[in-house]
């Protein structure tokens, strides 16, 4: 039996899983993070068991709550532990299922791409804008969530969403062009064609490598598509033949390497009217642990 005043633990537990990939949704892209994420939600489910549920008016609505207050805490810690990270902070990339895709809105705001340009924002102005504009809750919602007025709260998303237009990628790209792009991208850089890689690559093209110190990765973004032309045409020479296998990452075509059946890296393209402006390879171990299988995400 439940205390007085504690949720009965079947129903806790059945609208916690209801609700589950909504709350991974929002905690990841508030953090860019599986493993905090995960650590949120578990913390977000034991604050949840100990709530009368007869008092919860929507439950949607009071686990985004707990789970946004939650990772404003945990990215706080996480923005301290960026700053002794060895060499570049990628995002965790997320093996996702088709329809994700299918979602645009969600797949944009998932994109690697997206989640740097949300990596420069505050926590709470990163908070304000993955629930108004992602999640489209209402701003006395999001005022709970984050512990300010509706007032402070709309002139933070204001803030948010002009810093996010002035860096977010130019331009819509439809799933044809992007899978179209990562196919000859794929192709120039298993044959080495250095031609090819020019014709696909913007003029200020970045490359950003996060080893994690535990794998070799660029130390510094690489820009420029003549550099980073040649380190990918270099990079042909050190791998097997057809080592590079296509994915669905974060909801967008991308690029897995195997290396003994086992995934060394993930590649990820930004791309801005129709050239390569961003390519971003993950390799640190610690950050590949869902690769695995695929990850629900909801809005």
């Amino acid at each position: 039996m439940p205390a007085p005043g504690e949720a009965s633990p079947d129903l806790a537990t059945e609208t916690f899983l209801a609700h589950r990939n909504l709350l991974f949704t929002v905690a990841y892209e508030m953090l860019g993070s599986a493993a905090d994420t995960e650590d949120v939600l578990q913390e977000t489910w034991l604050k949840w068991v100990g709530v009368d549920l007869a008092e919860v008016r929507d439950p949607r609505a009071y686990l985004v709550q707990i789970t946004t207050r939650q990772a404003l805490t945990r990215l706080r810690t996480l923005g301290r532990r960026k700053e002794s990270y060895v060499g570049t902070w990628l995002p965790e990339p997320l093996l996702t299922a088709p329809d994700v895709a299918d979602d645009v809105e969600l797949a944009d705001s998932v994109s690697m791409a997206m989640l740097l340009v949300l990596e420069t924002l505050r926590p709470t102005e990163r908070a304000v804008f993955v629930l108004r504009e992602v999640f489209d809750l209402p701003y006395d919602e999001i005022a709970e969530a984050v512990g300010k007025s509706p007032a402070a709260v709309r002139q933070i998303g204001h803030r948010a969403r002009s810093h996010v237009a002035a860096r977010r990628p130019r331009g819509d790209v439809s799933k044809a062009e992007s899978r179209h792009a990562l196919q000859a991208f794929q192709t120039a850089v298993d044959t080495g064609d250095l031609q090819g890689l020019l014709d696909l690559l913007a003029p200020d093209v970045v490359f950003l490598g996060d080893g994690g110190g535990v794998k070799q990765a660029v130390p510094r973004p690489i820009v420029g598509a003549d550099k980073v032309a040649r380190l990918l045409a270099a990079g042909h020479n050190q791998l097997p033949a057809q080592s590079l296998l296509p994915a669905e990452v974060n909801g967008h075509p991308a690029l897995v390497l195997k290396l003994d059946g086992e995934v060394d890296t993930v590649l990820t393209l930004r791309i801005d009217d129709g050239r390569v402006t961003g390519i971003y390879a993950v390799r640190n171990p610690a950050k590949l642990s869902h690769m695995a299988e695929e990850t629900a995400l909801r809005r």
